[in-house]
């Protein structure tokens, strides 16, 4: 269907993700993949991603992924300690994650990304630190580092509101925050987005196009898009999914058109997650609208609060306004 409506499109990113991928048995991946192929244009240096997790991948299963295209994978570790992992719910050990490390670099795969969770309960700074030198040992190629959040309706929320799971305060997380920050820096990481670190180069390329409002199709259970200023869903209705997947236009839902007021407010909520920030110049160039004219009170507030900074063309977070970001971006919304 997506292939025929979107004909002569060009895929540059892909991105297979929601859950554990890796769950899937090499058979049905290599299925998926070989669909896309056939249906969409690939481009020939398109970056592809799989998150996988520890104790779901074999030999076999990294074998499979480089022969159908797979370049980049996304390895959710969260912790390097093992009471970590089972507070979180997590599958897999450190030990765990260290195999399948080695076994991803021994089938060739030279573009890898770790994820680390930070705040944790009963998490310090030194913890937390500790799992980021254990990680720079291995030389990953990219470094997500997200604070833990809180999921209404999950296990992990009925035990933390509880109390068995007490979470570190404010003035840890930031130090936390802080150190990640200066050690990656020391390591050679840039911080490209908010959480997100790579050596030069090696930014995520999919997730750069998601802050910069580039089009992308979402397949599946629940994925989202964002095609032609339209934004859209699919539902998160297994059984309605099923019965409809032939007619994908029936399995959407949540369909917005973007008015001009939320496609400048998304330019600027989601540019400024970015460190180089947004554009005056693409601002202006894509609306037609000085960015002062719409947005002048805004800014003006948080250059006087110290939350934001203008250097040449580009506005940007100041390290104190990525402490408070989410407020500092809720006012962009017209």
């Amino acid at each position: 269907f997506y292939g025929a409506k979107y004909k002569g499109r060009r895929i540059t990113t892909i991105f297979i993700g929601g859950g554990t991928p890796s769950w899937l048995r090499e058979e049905s991946m290599q299925a998926v993949m070989e669909t896309v192929y056939q249906n969409l244009a690939v481009d020939g240096d398109a970056e592809i991603t799989i998150e996988c997790n520890p104790g779901t991948v074999t030999e076999h299963k990294f074998e499979v992924y480089r022969k159908i295209g797979i370049n980049r994978l996304s390895i959710g570790l969260q912790s390097a300690h093992n009471d970590e992992l089972k507070i979180l719910g997590r599958i897999h050990t450190y030990e765990q994650f260290l195999k399948t490390y080695d076994m991803a670099r021994k089938h060739g795969f030279t573009n890898i990304n770790i994820d680390l969770m930070s705040s944790l309960p009963g998490q310090t700074p030194d913890i937390f630190c500790d799992s980021l030198h254990r990680v720079l040992q291995l030389k990953p190629e990219h470094i997500s580092a997200y604070s833990l959040i809180l999921e209404e309706g999950t296990p992990f929320y009925q035990k933390y509101n509880s109390g068995c799971y007490p979470l570190p305060d404010e003035e840890q997380e930031r130090l936390m925050y802080r150190e990640t920050e200066q050690i990656l820096a020391q390591a050679g990481y840039e911080r490209y987005e908010i959480s997100n670190y790579a050596k030069k180069g090696l930014e995520c390329r999919h997730n750069k196009g998601y802050w910069q409002r580039t089009d992308y199709l979402g397949l599946g259970l629940g994925a989202s898009s964002l095609v032609d200023h339209v934004r859209f869903s699919n539902t998160d209705n297994m059984e309605e999914y099923l019965r409809n997947s032939a007619f994908p236009e029936k399995i959407r839902c949540d369909r917005e058109t973007l008015t001009e007021a939320d496609e400048m407010a998304e330019f600027m909520f989601l540019g400024l997650r970015m460190t180089e920030g947004v554009s005056v110049r693409e601002f202006e160039e894509y609306f037609g609208k000085n960015m002062e004219s719409i947005y002048g009170e805004v800014l003006k507030k948080h250059f006087a609060l110290g939350m934001l900074k203008k250097k040449n063309d580009r506005i940007f977070l100041t390290r104190r306004g990525i402490h408070v970001s989410n407020g500092v971006m809720a006012d962009f919304l017209l």
